[in-house]
């Protein structure tokens, strides 16, 4: 993704650059684990095991009982949120300058989403910014995303949630760990992923979730040249916690994600921080008539797929996403 370092000084182009990359980085990012909802919750149990984990596994407890407990969240077979959100690109530092968004009120573009999820490993959400649409979606065999500049393109490795969707049903997420195999099956030749983690935050008051940090660490090497990494941070702070059907859900929240560029043998760098906040406006679970057919991907990535056993390489039909 060419960022706002690459385009002229002209305000409708920088604010194409600037539109893209919010779309691209905070528009439909990924978890970076699988977790399969045939079990909607890690089995937990304190006994005989070391007191670090039995302390994590408590809070999950605590967690899964102060959003509505295992039995409520077990009967819902799936889900879908509407509301709006808004976002801004609001500094950016090289090795020698660092220019700050003036006026940020009227910098910030407003737009809205739509989110579906449903068992197992199924979910589709459309974010519209600033006349652009970001498509993404999972069939539970095949993560996918849309963009006017790149067209559709599939996620190397194994299906993973949405991020933006976790507020709504997440639990079983933090059961979870993101194993080496699993960073190889996403990486390819040039592209090797180093690293990707979430942690969860909770609420000593009411045991809810209120913070999620993500990190993810690439490196990419193209032939004759240093190696690249871009780091990306996202932080996400959950309120307005209010129950829907029983289930506890944050209705409001804002995001900060940093995507810092640096060289292998080089001191520059760039740094970009982009801001998001969102609002849910509607939510509701288990939608009479929704069925995998509102999961299915676009018509050329089927199409690659069907061609899978002519021993075509996915990075050659479709560009990948991280």
């Amino acid at each position: 993704m060419r960022g706002p370092a690459t385009v002229s000084s002209s305000s409708s182009e920088l604010k194409s650059s600037d539109l893209r990359l919010l779309l691209g980085v905070l528009g439909a990012p990924l978890a970076p684990i699988h977790v399969s909802t045939t079990e909607p919750f890690p089995h937990l149990s304190i006994k005989h095991i070391p007191i670090e984990t039995s302390s994590a596994q408590y809070i999950l407890q605590q967690y899964i009982a102060a959003s509505g407990g295992q039995k409520l969240h077990s009967s819902i077979n799936n889900a879908y949120a509407m509301g709006k959100v808004k976002m801004i690109a609001s500094e950016f530092e090289t090795t020698n300058k660092v220019v700050r968004t003036r006026n940020s009120t009227k910098a910030a573009e407003s737009g809205g989403f739509i989110l579906w999820q449903m068992n197992p490993d199924m979910w589709y959400v459309e974010l519209a910014l600033g006349g652009s649409k970001v498509h993404a979606g999972c069939n539970g065999k095949l993560v996918w995303r849309h963009t006017p500049w790149l067209g559709a393109h599939a996620a190397k490795g194994p299906v993973r949630p949405l991020r933006r969707a976790l507020q709504v049903k997440s639990p079983a997420l933090f059961g979870s760990v993101t194993y080496p195999a699993t960073l190889k099956a996403r990486s390819e030749d040039s592209v090797e992923i180093i690293r990707h983690v979430l942690f969860g935050y909770f609420s000593q008051k009411t045991g809810l979730l209120i913070h999620l940090e993500d990190s993810h660490l690439t490196r990419i090497k193209n032939n004759g040249d240093d190696a690249v990494y871009w780091e990306t941070t996202i932080n996400s702070f959950l309120d307005d916690y209010r129950p829907v059907d029983g289930i506890m859900i944050a209705h409001s929240g804002r995001s900060a994600a940093t995507l810092f560029r640096f060289g292998e043998t080089t001191m520059s760098y760039t740094k970009t921080r982009m801001e998001e906040a969102w609002t849910i406006e509607e939510v509701a679970f288990n939608v009479p008539g929704l069925s995998i057919d509102c999961f299915i991907p676009p018509s050329e990535l089927r199409i690659a797929s069907k061609n899978e056993a002519c021993q075509v390489p996915l990075g050659q039909r479709v560009k990948t996403i991280a």
